[in-house]
């Protein structure tokens, strides 16, 4: 089996691929993530995907290089990461009662012969409508500040929404598994048999 090599530093990340038991190494990419004017969610993330593969495939001689990115949008606007405890309440404030689409870019590319295949997974969350008291006492406990829509839907969370809609939960967290396995075995490896 060729070697695995996530093209990031996310703990989440790393914590998600683990899941699937296959080994693998990271690798911290060199991406600019601004976006470029006018860029829609869906080529964002595609694009960011790619340039973190590509990234880690320019040092490397040989590997599958696995490349993520992800923003939450609301209303049509990309929504980041929050960074301080005031942003996050004006962010969840924001969420409340509505509904947060989340774009995973997914990028597999193998370095010797620059195959590459790309995918972007959406997955919808339904907000309840949250009091301030509540949004407080959310980001106290859990202190989402490093996620993007100022929330960890793996802890905590999960109490924040009435509904969520997309084929893999785990997209969420930054790394559609389900996709990636799809993807996986277009590269012949199959988690189940490798």
């Amino acid at each position: 089996m060729m070697s695995l090599i996530l093209a990031s530093t996310s703990p989440f990340r790393k914590s998600l691929l683990e899941k699937l038991g296959l080994v693998f190494e990271t690798a911290s990419p060199d991406t600019n993530e601004t976006p470029l004017p006018g860029e829609s969610a869906r080529d964002l993330v595609r694009r960011l995907a790619e340039s973190k593969a590509t990234s880690v495939a320019a040092t490397r001689t040989r590997g599958l290089i696995i490349g993520s990115d992800q923003v939450a949008c609301l209303d049509g606007l990309i929504i980041g990461k929050p960074h301080t405890h005031e942003k996050a309440v004006q962010q969840l404030e924001s969420c409340s009662g509505k509904a947060v689409r989340f774009y995973t870019g997914l990028c597999l590319h193998e370095v010797t012969t620059g195959k590459t295949h790309s995918h972007v997974e959406v997955f919808e969350v339904l907000f309840r409508p949250l009091s301030r008291q509540q949004i407080d006492s959310y980001l106290i406990k859990e202190q989402p500040y490093q996620c993007a829509g100022s929330f960890k839907s793996e802890g905590l969370g999960i109490c924040l929404f009435e509904k969520l809609e997309g084929r893999d939960p785990n997209s969420l967290i930054g790394l559609p598994l389900i996709a990636l396995t799809d993807l996986l075995r277009e590269f012949g490896i199959d988690p189940l048999t490798d």
